[in-house]
């Protein structure tokens, strides 16, 4: 069943999206960087993120692995 009070060409989620973006018919909308906002240094974030990095490429290499193993090279 085809529910007619739905318009099909997108509009109302595009008149959403740009009430979302302005600021009282402000064409401008707001500064996503005002504010608070949390800001980690580089240094903590390499440390947090150092066993993803050597899971990766333990990933990698066992893709090799098998790549050559199913493939003979």
């Amino acid at each position: 069943m085809d529910d007619k009070r739905t318009e099909a060409c997108g509009r109302c989620s595009m008149t959403s999206v740009v009430s979302m973006t302005t600021e009282d018919g402000d064409a401008g909308g707001r500064n996503p960087f005002d504010g608070p906002r949390i800001e980690v240094d580089e240094s903590e974030i390499r440390a947090v993120n150092r066993h993803h990095v050597w899971l990766g490429r333990v990933k990698r290499r066992l893709d090799q692995f098998a790549t050559r193993l199913t493939y003979g090279r």
